[in-house]
């Protein structure tokens, strides 16, 4: 009887200790919890926000017919060409103004669109790129993320993005794509848009077959506007260029390119003219100029939608 009684005190003593020992255990864990602060967890989500922008605008619309007929010389003599002879079969006909979108397999995170217009004088192309950046880090928001994109691109482009260097250049705030660099239509070697080539290398066949006019640039090789900064364009932007000899030496090709960003949506507009006539250069400052006033249009239709 008393080894009977010692063995359940013994086996009772057992079960005390192994709930002591679980109440322990639940009691440390409750006790890390507690350590954990419910304002950490919020204030990690607030620092992560969604972009401003969840969607994109349509490309090819975003651009309007008048800008585009300024920008692609012969472009709206060929459209109004094709719209005369429209029949039956020429329905659903594509135009140099109506342009060519982008093959990309998600519209909501990228799209673009591009146009061409050809002349006798030579070629110009745009193309216009939207890009909706998303973060997947939970502690960057999709504005950081995007901030982050556009100073890559920045540095891989020569500019500097602090704010002690001042943004010169073509840009004389008169909005007139025509104007030059010293903004009184001239720029120094000849004149604007339309007059920037020297008369006499200007043959009125050159003109007739052009239909726009003539399309040439500068008359002599100029040096490219420094890739820069630009002040009045989306929350930041930056614009650059390069001139190119053609492969066979008659000619040369000059490519803008301007990017810029607003809250999460990063945008990249590419000008380029290429001149058949070594005796002439695309302008910098024209075509910089042109760049600068669609990016401007783009950057209030996007904070506008």
């Amino acid at each position: 009887m008393q080894r009977r009684a010692r063995t359940r005190l013994a086996g009772a003593a057992v079960a005390l200790a192994a709930v002591g020992g679980l109440t322990a255990c639940t009691g440390g864990s409750g006790s890390d919890e507690g350590d954990t602060k419910p304002g950490d967890a919020t204030a990690a989500a607030e620092s992560a926000k969604p972009g401003r922008f969840r969607t994109l605008p349509e490309p090819c619309g975003a651009v309007d017919r008048e800008t585009l007929k300024q920008m692609l010389p012969g472009a709206a003599a060929r459209a109004e060409k094709a719209e005369e002879k429209a029949d039956d079969d020429a329905v659903g006909t594509r135009t140099p103004l109506d342009g060519e979108a982008a093959l990309t397999y998600d519209t909501d995170r990228r799209v673009g669109c591009n146009w061409q217009s050809t002349t006798s004088l030579g070629s110009r192309r745009l193309t216009v790129d939207f890009e909706r950046v998303v973060s997947y880090d939970p502690e960057v928001s999709d504005n950081e993320q995007a901030e982050l994109v556009y100073g890559e691109r920045a540095e891989d482009a020569g500019v500097e993005t602090g704010e002690d260097r001042p943004s010169p250049g073509p840009d004389t705030g008169t909005g007139d794509p025509t104007e030059a660099a010293d903004g009184n239509g001239s720029d120094g070697e000849g004149g604007g848009v339309e007059t920037q080539a020297d008369a006499s290398s200007v043959t009125p066949d050159d003109e007739a077959n052009a239909e726009d006019g003539p399309e040439l640039g500068s008359p002599s090789p100029k040096p490219s506007l420094p890739p820069r900064r630009l002040e009045d364009i989306g929350d930041t932007a930056f614009i650059g260029d390069r001139l190119e000899a053609a492969a066979d030496g008659r000619g040369s090709h000059r490519d803008v390119t301007l990017v810029f960003r607003t809250s999460n949506v990063l945008v990249t507009v590419e000008y380029g003219q290429s001149i058949a006539d070594a005796r002439h250069t695309p302008d910098s400052a024209e075509l910089q100029k042109y760049a600068q006033n669609l990016a401007r249009q783009l950057a209030d239709q996007i904070t506008d939608g």
